[in-house]
């Protein structure tokens, strides 16, 4: 990009204003707004303050639309649409706290908690579910986990059908197969995230997929293969997304098996990557004067929250650790 002098603006030389739109007006819950063309429904409540229930949506990746909790009315829609993914268009009127958005997300985080261990999740899908007034016990007591790796072989559209005393559910053993992360999809909601950061959000590696049909979907490598013979370069990108605890370090996954996972008095320090010249910020989750967990800001701009295996798990030779 070419660099923008004060002689340049003088002479009339080139100016990079960047991308201009045109401003749109609609009206949210009966307020009536001005954002830019271009800007989906969820970014616009954004920007107004409005809180909208999101698993699968994050701010440095494509809308997903597979958790379906975002979903808002829209006037002259015949069905509820998709707020992370919808853009704003002139004169909309889009209602997020109508009855009938009120009932969706009752069912979809209701579903949710039948089917999927979803204790890890951040404190405000809990606070939804109070909101929403959720109660998944009604679906009956939860049927007995599945043996380990027995999900991964069901055949799609081969399943029997219960009698409905037993509420059907993702349960089944934690996956251990390497050293830097552990993969508990008995908390997995198949929100792609994690697909799309191994794929053309972040890494390209394309090492997993969803496989199987309908309640039997699940994330997969290609063959079922064994983690640490698949195509997985460990970035950790996938557990850097994951909104539920399925994708966790070991670090985080060992101290929660132990009881003495401590995230009320963890402390977050972000630095610079030491590995390369690139430039890439960390955020290290420190607790106990350990650090347990690296990350990175989504808005950070040269990593968007995506790091490379030697920034996300490269920390063991600064730990404080004890000698042997």
């Amino acid at each position: 990009m070419t660099e923008v002098t004060e002689s340049m603006r003088r002479s009339g030389g080139p100016v990079m204003l960047g991308e201009i739109r045109r401003m749109v007006t609609l009206t949210l819950d009966g307020v009536e707004v001005r954002v830019p063309e271009g800007t989906t429904i969820l970014e616009a409540l954004k920007a107004q303050g409005t809180e909208t229930p999101t698993l699968c949506y994050a701010p440095n990746m494509t809308p997903i639309n597979a958790c379906r909790v975002c979903m808002v009315e829209v006037t002259g829609s015949r069905v509820l649409v998709p707020s992370c993914a919808r853009a704003v268009e002139k004169d909309m009127e889009v209602h997020t706290d109508s009855e009938k958005v009120q009932h969706s997300r009752k069912m979809v985080l209701e579903l949710l908690a039948s089917s999927v261990d979803l204790s890890q999740t951040e404190p405000d899908v809990h606070r939804w579910m109070a909101k929403y007034g959720v109660d998944a016990d009604r679906y009956g007591p939860p049927e007995p986990p599945a043996a380990e790796g027995e999900r991964d072989t069901r055949h799609a559209g081969h399943h029997h059908a219960t009698d409905g005393s037993m509420a059907a559910n993702v349960a089944q053993p934690v996956k251990v197969d390497n050293d830097l992360y552990v993969r508990d999809y008995a908390r997995c909601i198949m929100c792609y995230k994690c697909v799309n950061a191994c794929g053309t959000d972040a890494q390209f590696t394309f090492a997993i997929a969803a496989a199987g049909r309908g309640f039997d979907t699940r994330i997969a490598t290609e063959y079922n293969t064994e983690l640490p013979d698949s195509a997985c370069v460990y970035c950790g990108n996938c557990v850097g997304v994951c909104p539920t605890g399925a994708l966790k370090s070991v670090a985080e996954h060992d101290l929660r098996e132990a009881d003495e996972w401590d995230e009320e008095n963890e402390t977050v320090t972000t630095t610079i990557c030491s590995f390369c010249g690139v430039g890439c910020n960390l955020e290290l989750h420190v607790q106990n004067n350990t650090i347990v967990n690296v990350t990175s800001p989504s808005d950070h701009s040269v990593t968007h929250g995506h790091l490379c295996i030697k920034g996300r798990f490269g920390f063991q030779h600064v730990q404080n650790l004890p000698p042997s």
